[in-house]
């Protein structure tokens, strides 16, 4: 494996794309959720503050650049919302959300009787696009030689169907199974992609909590119980992964982001090791792994990463002011490649450690209200993942 697989994304040191709000843009958000300003009136706020966000990124040497989705309440905005054959729903019966999903029990448990959602009504297409405006928007700020660095966040489409299962998410006279219901949804995946590339973005990052879900225990007995085929089900969340990225440019990254759940204040709502997920699931793409605690079990997953494949630790935490330190994350960087070297196949440590980038375990902001950490906490953490790309990979630029 050449070194140059780091000449293009995912960089040594890479953060997973949301950034936390600045001042100005938060207090607009907020006079937002309490109706004292319109949408519109957002805009020229969020403007500023990407600026903003853009510069930090900047400063502290981080390769990938992100809008830090600053243009988004949620993480998962922007997909669903857009496409034809959707349909919002602002108050859908609990009973029809599936209650062994670790969020969704949640709200059992809290008693909420309905919550918002969609549905898929009718035939899926994409008619506007999705993060095409955001990028432009980016890309107008930065030196055309450093376009390629923009990283474009997106939604895993599995995103709702988890909630709602095959029997729920989609009208069964518009679509009889799963299949043909992603397959629609990949070509929409597919055309934004495609568009993308054309205006330039050569790294794009789908975001898919779903995965580590089925690291869960408890989730994976609550499946059972229900009559759910856990393994089928993993196979098709998988196989929409796959549907996106057929036919995709070679010189085009798409890495897929792994969560546990990074709600309002660092809250998460799954835990349990990959070695459930890890065969099948190394098989896809590039894949960045949380690892910043021990919900997310030990690297010994590792040994199952292909030659081909590039696995971005996720070592920093976003949930808590609590700064790592340089020698610790060589020490764990250190550990990933031992299991590396004795994985299947054998490799050097050389080999091991050109398969391996450092990062952020999350966004610092999936949603608006962000995580309990300071503007300063995420500068300090971003600077850490530079200096300690430095460090472990010396002939590289991080």
């Amino acid at each position: 494996m050449s070194p140059s697989m780091h000449c293009r994304p995912p960089f040594r040191a890479e953060h997973v794309g949301s950034l936390l709000r600045p001042q100005q843009l938060y207090e607009k958000r907020q006079e937002l959720e309490a109706d004292e300003c319109d949408p519109d009136d957002l805009k020229p706020v969020e403007d500023e503050a990407i600026k903003h966000v853009l510069k930090l990124q900047q400063d502290v040497g981080i390769k990938t650049i992100t809008d830090g989705e600053l243009r988004r309440g949620y993480f998962f905005e922007g997909i669903f919302d857009k496409l034809e054959g959707m349909t919002y729903l602002p108050n859908r019966p609990i009973a029809t959300f599936k209650p062994y999903i670790p969020h969704i029990a949640l709200m059992y448990a809290a008693g909420i009787q309905e919550a918002e959602t969609v549905f898929c009504s009718g035939k899926i297409k994409r008619t506007r696009p999705f993060h095409v405006d955001e990028f432009g928007y980016l890309k107008s700020l930065v030196p055309p030689e450093d376009v390629k660095y923009i990283k474009v966040t997106m939604c895993s489409p599995s995103w709702f169907h988890q909630r709602h299962g095959s029997d729920l998410t989609y009208d069964l006279s518009v679509y009889k199974n799963d299949d043909d219901y992603f397959d629609d949804m990949g070509k929409a995946y597919r055309e934004e992609i495609k568009e993308l590339y054309q205006l330039g973005c050569r790294h794009i990052q789908i975001d898919d909590p779903t995965f580590c879900y089925f690291c869960d225990e408890e989730m994976i007995a609550g499946m059972e119980k229900a009559g759910v085929n856990h393994e089928a089900l993993f196979d098709t969340y998988i196989r929409a992964i796959n549907v996106i990225t057929e036919g995709r440019p070679n010189d085009l990254t798409i890495s897929v982001h792994m969560c546990r759940g990074n709600y309002k204040g660092g809250v998460y709502f799954s835990e349990g090791g990959y070695e459930r997920i890890a065969i099948k699931l190394f098989n896809i793409l590039d894949v960045d792994l949380e690892y910043d605690t021990h919900r997310a079990g030990d690297f010994t997953p590792l040994k199952h990463l292909p030659l081909d494949k590039v696995a971005v630790l996720g070592l920093v935490t976003t949930k808590n002011p609590k700064l790592e330190s340089v020698e610790e994350l060589k020490m764990r960087v250190n550990e990933a490649a031992e299991v590396l070297c004795q994985g299947s196949p054998k490799r050097s440590k050389e080999v091991a450690l050109n398969q391996l980038c450092i990062s952020t375990q999350c966004g610092f902001a999936s949603v608006w209200e962000g995580n309990p950490v300071t503007e300063e906490d995420q500068r300090k953490k971003l600077a850490l993942l530079v200096e300690a790309a430095k460090q472990i990979w010396p002939e590289e630029t991080a």
